[in-house]
Formats: structure tokens, sequence, C-alpha cells
């Protein structure tokens, strides 16, 4: 398809008919009278050959295409918003501008909080806003990382887009305070024998992995999508959990546990944030990387730089 030949606007006004489903609000939303609003759905009809709306009683429905581009126009309109509003200059103490970033609620608690105190300081017009990491991310990776402005993860899930390099962190272990099975060291019979807690999402995998090369399959007896939620499932139980050392030292003295060494070699985390290089050129997303970079440097004492991570060589070993 020569997208030269296309009318963009009718993305728009697409992505309104699909939210709205009602011509009237559709174009009250983007602006347009209820005359042109209708010509515009007219055409969208003739080039999908479908009514992509169609009335049920005293209200429209999605048709099954309709449905379907429901998601698939709201993320092209992202990402052409995104793409327009790319800047040669950027300057933080003056501009106005909001970042996305995908994140677990480790990364916000470890770096975020930081990063925001950075921003917060130097760049008053701008905010930044935190999103969960969804479940399913490598299945959508690029569809995410398109539509927002980066996503902080480790090493070792996904591979394929650039990245800035932020800190290393190490495994550790909690164990309630009072649990009687466990002695000053943990033990690898430990880890096969007490119940676990676990982080439900694809965050830790790599650490996974290793345990499943040493023998260990974890027996979860709670599962989570918050990292932060751990300690307080440790605590008064015989229950485990594997945690990053960063996080844990932040909670220390908010529950009950012990934070412990493992009992092996545990292979470190690497923390990036990773963005679509569709930003790359971009100054003000230059300038977020940058101080991504500076701020990670400064509070986590790391040695930062950027890397494409279709290169093996730049990839830590073990992952």
């Amino acid at each position: 398809m020569n997208l030269a030949s296309l009318d963009l606007n009718l993305v728009v006004a697409l992505r309104a008919l699909l939210e709205e489903r009602n011509v009237t609000r559709a174009g009250r939303r983007i602006g347009l009278s209820q005359p042109a609003m209708s010509a515009a759905l007219a055409r969208l009809r003739r080039h999908f050959d479908d009514e992509l709306l169609s009335r049920v009683g005293g209200h429209y429905e999605l048709t099954a295409l309709g449905q379907v581009l429901l998601d698939r126009t709201s993320t092209a309109c992202d990402l052409l918003e995104r793409v327009f509003t790319s800047q040669a200059d950027f300057d933080p103490a003056v501009e106005e501008r909001e970042f996305t970033i995908v994140s677990s609620d480790y990364a916000v608690a470890v770096f975020g909080t930081e990063l925001a105190r950075t921003v917060h300081q130097e760049a008053p017009g701008i905010r930044l806003r935190f999103v969960q990491t969804p479940p399913g991310i490598v299945e959508q990776i690029g569809t995410l990382l398109s539509t927002t402005d980066g996503l902080l993860m480790p090493h070792g899930i996904i591979s394929g887009f650039p990245a800035t390099e932020l800190y290393e962190d190490q495994w550790v272990f909690l164990v309630a305070d009072d649990n009687p099975e466990v002695g000053e060291r943990l033990t690898r019979d430990d880890l096969a024998r007490l119940p676990w807690v676990t982080y439900q999402r694809t965050y830790d995998a790599p650490a996974v992995r290793q345990l499943g090369m040493i023998g260990i399959e974890p027996r979860a007896e709670v599962s989570v999508d918050a990292f932060t939620l751990l300690p307080f499932l440790v605590a008064g139980t015989r229950r485990i959990a594997l945690v990053q050392e960063h996080l844990a030292d932040r909670l220390r003295g908010l529950a009950p546990v012990r934070i412990m060494r493992a009992p092996y070699e545990a292979v470190p985390l690497r923390e990036a944030l990773w963005w679509h290089p569709v930003h790359t050129h971009d100054a003000a997303h230059i300038w977020l990387r940058e101080t991504a970079a500076r701020v990670a440097a400064s509070v986590l004492g790391q040695d930062i730089h950027e890397v494409d991570e279709g290169d093996p060589a730049d990839r830590s070993p073990g992952y």
C-alpha cells in the first residue's frame, strides 16, 4: 500500500469513531462537524469494505474488523504523535512534556524515585509517568516501545532494541526472622525444601532459569505482581523469596525478615532503559536517556553507556 495516497487525518477520525462509537461525539472530540464526520466514516467504510460501526437498536457496536482496528488505531496514533513531536533542540528548563516509562515497582523504587527527584529539580515542566510492566511483554515489546518513551528492564528477557545501561544489582533471599528452619546461612536444601513467594511476571526469568540449571525448582505457595510485597508475605512464615539487593536494602526494617546471600553464585541483574529506534535522534529523548544515565551513575555508582542489544558482545555473561 502506498502511504502517500492515504489521508492520515482519517487515522485520527477512525480512532475517535471506534472509541466513541458515535458520529456526533467523535466529531466533537476532534473538532469536526457532524456532516464532516459522517463523510469521514463513509470514506473509511469504502477503504476497509466494512461497516466498522453497525447500528444495534439505538446505538452503534463495532464490527469484528472494527474491534481489531480499535487497538491498532490507538497504537498508530500514539506513534504518529511521537514522530511529529520529535524535536531538534530541547531545553529542559523551559520545555513542557510528559515521558511515559514502563517499569516494575522494583525499578521505580530503586531508580525511578531518584530520576524523578532530579527531573523535578532540573526540568520543572517535565512530567514522568510510570506504567506497570504488562503481562506477556515479550510478545508485544515492539508495539510497547513504539508508543512509550522507554522500558526499565534487565537484560535477559528482551533483545534487539537499543538500551542505556543503568546499574547492576544482585539477587538475595528473604527469610522470616523467626523461621527456625533456616540457620545463619541459607542452603540449597533450604531452597528446595521451603515454600516460596514469587514474582508473577518474567522480570526475574534469568534468575529463575539459573535455579533450574542447578537443579532447584521453586515451590511457589504465593505469587504477586509487586516485588515490594515480598517481605510482608515472607514475614512470620516458612516462605522464602528471591529479591533484588538494592530493593531489599530500601525495605529493610519494614517487615521482620532477614536478608540472606544465595547459596550459589547468583547471576547479577543488569538494569537498562530500553527504547524504540524511532526515539534515537529525538533531542528530548536524548536528554531523558542522558539524565537517566547520569542519575544511575551518581546514585548507584555505575559506569553507564548506550548499547545496541543486537551485538552479543554487549550482553552480560550468563543471560
